[in-house]
């Protein structure tokens, strides 16, 4: 079974950064993209950013110039950079990516468990 993985989240203070990362494991044929979600208490989880395989990222528009995505694909990997960070960035952050777990069978979307921000003085 595939398997997602996050780390480095915790408690940072307002204007200060984290670096959160993800790891596939298990089953993988091909990831066509990955991603990171965010949903805080009482509110709808939301795409904070993605990468298709061979596209460009995308950002929600509330972290645009303070977030950036990026990916390790020969370790399946996919951080999260976070500066400047606010009290409204506070939320779990879920890793999320379109897996293939065998060649010719078509992909579904995997989640990971994830990762507690929380960003307060």
């Amino acid at each position: 079974q595939v398997q997602l993985v996050e780390s480095g989240g915790g408690l940072v203070q307002p204007g200060g950064s984290l670096r959160l990362s993800c790891v596939a494991s298990g089953r993988i044929s091909s990831i066509n993209a990955m991603g990171w979600y965010r949903q805080a208490p009482g509110k709808q989880r939301e795409l904070v950013a993605s990468l298709v395989s061979g596209g460009s990222p995308n950002y929600a528009d509330s972290v645009k110039g303070r977030f950036t995505i990026s990916r390790d694909n020969a370790k399946n990997t996919v951080y999260l950079q976070m500066n400047s960070l606010k009290p409204e960035d506070t939320a779990v952050y879920y890793c999320n990516a379109d897996i293939a777990p065998y060649i010719f069978v078509p992909p579904q979307d995997y989640w990971g468990q994830g990762t507690q921000v929380t960003v307060s003085s």
